[in-house]
Parts: C-alpha cells; sequence; structure tokens
C-alpha cells in the first residue's frame, strides 16, 4: 500500500503541473455529468414521477451510478486505457519487472480530473439524502455504501474484460462502450423503467440491476427484503470471471514487436 500511495501521489503531481488545464478537464467532466442532471430536473417540472418513483429517489440511484463510474475511472483507468500498451509495447516492459501486472497497469494511469463528475455526484447524493423522506437508520446507510463498493466493482470488472478482449484484438473494441458508459446512461433511472428485457440484461448479465436497482427498492421502502442490501456484493463475484479472462490471455500473450 505504501508503494501505491507514493505512485498515487506521483501521478497527482504530475497531473497538477499544468493546473489550469487540470481546472478545465476537471470543469469539463462536471458540466457534461451537469446536463445529465438538467434532463432529470427538466423531466421532473413536467412529471411529478416516473414509474412511482420521486425525484430524490431517481437522483439518489443516478448519483450512486455516477459516483461508482467516476471512482473507477479515475483508479482503474489503466485498464481503460490497456490496449495502448499493448500497441507501444509497454506491456512487454511490465512484464519484465519485479512487480505484479494488475499492481503495474493500475498505477500506469489514473485520472485525477474525474473529481469534476465526483462532485456532481456528490451534490447530488446529499440533496437527495436531505430531502427525501427516507429514514437514514443504519441498515439503510449500510446499504447505499454497498451499492457504491459494488458499482465500483462492476464497473472496474467491465475495464478488466475490455482489457482482456485487447489480448485478441490488440485494438480497443468501442462497443464496449456500451457496457460501460452505456451502463452509466441507462443508470439514470431504475432499471425497471426500460422494460423487463433491459432488466433482466443488466441483472444476470451485466449485474448493474445488483447494485442499482435491487438495493434501491430496500432503500426506498418498496421491498421489506434485508437480503436485497447485499447484492452489491456480488458485483464482487462478476469481477473474478473478468480478471480470469485477463489473465488467460495474459498468458497467451506474445510480444506485438512495438
Amino acid at each position: 500500500m505504501k508503494l501505491y500511495a507514493r505512485f498515487l501521489c506521483m501521478l497527482f503531481k504530475s497531473q497538477m503541473q499544468y493546473r489550469a488545464s487540470f481546472v478545465m478537464l476537471a470543469l469539463g467532466q462536471f458540466l457534461v455529468s451537469f446536463t445529465a442532471f438538467l434532463g432529470i430536473r427538466f423531466l421532473f417540472d413536467r412529471f411529478h414521477a416516473v414509474q412511482g418513483f420521486s425525484y430524490e429517489e431517481i437522483l439518489l440511484c443516478f448519483s450512486v451510478v455516477l459516483m461508482a463510474f467516476s471512482l473507477t475511472e479515475c483508479f482503474v483507468r489503466g485498464f481503460d486505457v490497456f490496449p495502448s500498451l499493448i500497441q507501444s509495447g509497454g506491456l512487454d516492459r511490465i512484464l519484465l519487472r519485479p512487480r505484479g501486472v494488475v499492481f503495474q497497469v493500475l498505477t500506469s494511469r489514473m485520472d485525477f480530473s474525474r473529481v469534476g463528475r465526483l462532485v456532481q455526484a456528490v451534490w447530488m447524493l446529499a440533496y437527495a439524502v436531505d430531502n427525501s423522506a427516507m429514514a437514514w437508520t443504519a441498515d439503510k446507510v449500510a446499504t447505499l455504501a454497498l451499492m457504491l463498493a459494488g458499482g465500483v466493482a462492476v464497473f472496474a470488472a467491465l475495464f478488466v474484460l475490455y482489457a482482456g478482449l485487447s489480448f485478441l484484438t490488440i485494438e480497443g473494441l468501442e462497443f464496449v462502450n456500451i457496457f460501460t458508459d452505456g451502463s452509466r446512461e441507462f443508470g439514470k433511472y431504475p432499471l425497471s423503467i426500460y422494460g423487463e428485457g433491459v432488466l433482466k440484461f443488466y441483472t444476470y448479465v451485466i449485474p448493474v440491476a445488483l447494485f442499482q436497482y435491487y438495493p434501491l427498492l430496500y432503500l426506498t421502502g418498496r421491498s421489506d427484503a434485508a437480503g436485497l442490501m447485499f447484492l452489491p456484493l456480488l458485483g464482487f463475484v462478476f469481477l473474478l470471471p473478468c480478471y480470469g479472462f485477463f489473465r488467460w490471455g495474459l498468458r497467451r500473450y506474445q510480444s506485438t514487436g512495438s
């Protein structure tokens, strides 16, 4: 952990060398997510609820997804840009070093400008918590924390899966963004509003609903099943096969000769 903290500080200092650029990037990230918030705000200016969910409940749902995605983009960015390591020959250098591959990939890239999105998510969450009619008991707070942890695990798993696929294609597959960026966009609203087919897909294939929709039912009192609060932990289970696929690709990797 000491070495990881050193890399984190080093990467942060390097990005802060150009502070004006960093601030503008962070501001850009904030404004992009703010437009999504405005879309929700305008929708609720016209309608008072979406499939029975109130404005504060929608903000709670979206803020968790956006916060999880922002944290993943910041700290697991190395897997998101992994194809560039293969193309440039950087992976060959990583394999020659005594440290683990995962550690080196994680510390190869961190994007702290994602703090813009994170600030937006924290603001929405604070507003939703302060204005909702929910009673924030200890189990509800724990559910919210598990939703965030499970969200980070699911998005990290998708980044790792994307990195694993690049062993087969060398170039990054843009269609994977349908599941990463697409999941973030779908996550603006409870997944049930998109229909049963979408809900099943995001339950059994890409388990976004396990940290976004089902725990939300427990938070909002629509279900008394306390087991729903632990469903986000299955996000870490989803991470295992994605990591296994990455390791499978790594064992069969041959240098690109770059």
